[in-house]
């Protein structure tokens, strides 16, 4: 999981590990592919690994004129692989979306949308899943929901990469935390860290975290 103050870079790494946006230079491996940054200009450049890795940032990027269900089933229409309807239903069931699936974006609320969005992703049975604050407009039931759910994808083998601000759920779950700072990993290892920080900046980050509750 990637924790951190806003506006320091977070989104930014979300992108470049999506292939979304490249950086300005490094590696990137993702199972047997390695993609090198910045690309040999002799060289054509390699497939990205959608959909075996996917993202989910907070902009969700709905299309308006289909509803939620369609939104949900748009990346599925040339794949249609069998089992999308149970699918559908499982998600729609842990998300809790029963009585709004079949409204259009415009007549749904942030934290519906958020919850479409992430079963877009979901549906497309990802090996890593890249999510970028996807709780942020639910209220704490939905939450719990979500995290329930990303936990027994979890436990199914999906690999999660999370940019969460929900630290209790980071202290629960996470395999490995990053805290970064001005563009620069500052601090990472297992879970100890949100109870031992080693770097200063992240004692005052745990300290700012814990006193607002």
């Amino acid at each position: 999981m990637l924790i951190g103050p806003s506006g320091t870079g977070k989104t930014t790494l979300l992108r470049c590990l999506a292939m979304l946006a490249p950086p300005q230079q490094g590696e990137i491996q993702v199972d047997d592919q390695l993609f090198r940054y910045p690309a040999a200009a002799n060289l054509p450049a390699p497939t990205p690994p959608w959909p075996k890795l996917t993202a989910v940032f907070q902009q969700l990027f709905l299309w308006p004129h289909l509803t939620l269900r369609q939104n949900i089933l748009l990346p599925m229409r040339l794949q249609k692989p069998a089992g999308v309807a149970t699918a559908l239903e499982e998600l729609i069931d842990a998300f809790d979306m029963g009585h709004f699936i079949d409204r259009y974006p415009n007549q749904a609320s942030l934290g519906q949308r958020q919850r479409a969005a992430l079963a877009r992703a979901i549906i497309l049975n990802p090996r890593y899943l890249l999510l970028d604050e996807v709780t942020s407009a639910l209220d704490v039931e939905q939450i719990t929901r979500v995290l329930d759910y990303l936990a027994l994808l979890r436990q199914r083998g999906m690999g999660l990469f999370i940019i969460t601000h929900l630290l209790g759920f980071a202290r629960q779950t996470a395999d490995q935390v990053i805290f970064m700072e001005k563009g620069r990993i500052a601090e990472s290892g297992d879970v100890s860290i949100l109870t031992n920080p080693q770097s200063p900046r992240l004692q005052k980050f745990l300290a700012i975290e814990t006193a607002m509750g």
